[in-house]
């Protein structure tokens, strides 16, 4: 799990399926103030290999972010990843969120746009306040990933009224055949 520019929140559909799944390691939520994108990669590359077996990645918002940026530099196989409503970090955020001096400073820009080297799924959100439709649509298309338009989901976040969000297993078992077996489920 890569969680987005975020501090642990207990009812976030993240938190809430790594608490239903089993060989599940979550990177650390860094919050909003530091926003050293290079850490951040690092992160995820002591997670992906302290892990032993196939590797799936289930990033949420800057974490896709992060994940677009960890990619090209890892040497660890991944078999797919489930890439959830990534913010245009390329546009003006609102209001609460790092500015474009921030995220340029901070190493985020530009954002990733080269194919991604392994399967993946863009989670995308008709009405997000952080990335519109159709610049997530570009982002999936420059990736490689399957696109699935979700409807009005906001940022699939409890902001948007998501705690749960059932959608994610089954594109989770798209990605990885057998990665969710059916005792893995505590509904």
């Amino acid at each position: 799990m890569v969680p987005g520019l975020r501090d642990h929140v207990e009812q976030h559909w993240q938190t809430l399926l790594a608490a239903r799944l089993p060989r599940v390691r979550t990177v650390p939520p860094m919050g909003r103030e530091d926003l050293d994108c290079a850490k951040r990669v690092a992160a995820i590359e002591q997670a992906a290999q302290e892990i032993d077996g196939p590797l799936v990645i289930v990033a949420h918002s800057g974490g896709v972010v992060m994940v677009a940026h960890w990619a090209h530099q890892t040497t660890r196989a991944v078999q797919g990843a489930l890439l959830a409503t990534p913010p245009d970090f390329d546009r003006p955020m609102p209001d609460g969120y790092p500015t474009l001096e921030a995220l340029r400073a901070g190493g985020w820009l530009p954002v990733p746009r080269q194919r991604l080297p392994f399967p993946s799924i863009v989670a995308a959100s008709r009405n997000d306040p952080l990335g519109s439709f159709e610049r997530v649509q570009e982002f999936a298309r420059d990736w490689g990933s399957e696109l699935v338009d979700l409807g009005e989901v906001g940022h699939l976040n409890p902001a948007s009224g998501f705690g749960p969000w059932a959608g994610a297993e089954p594109l989770i078992a798209w990605l990885a055949p057998g990665a969710i077996q059916p005792g893995d489920r505590s509904h």
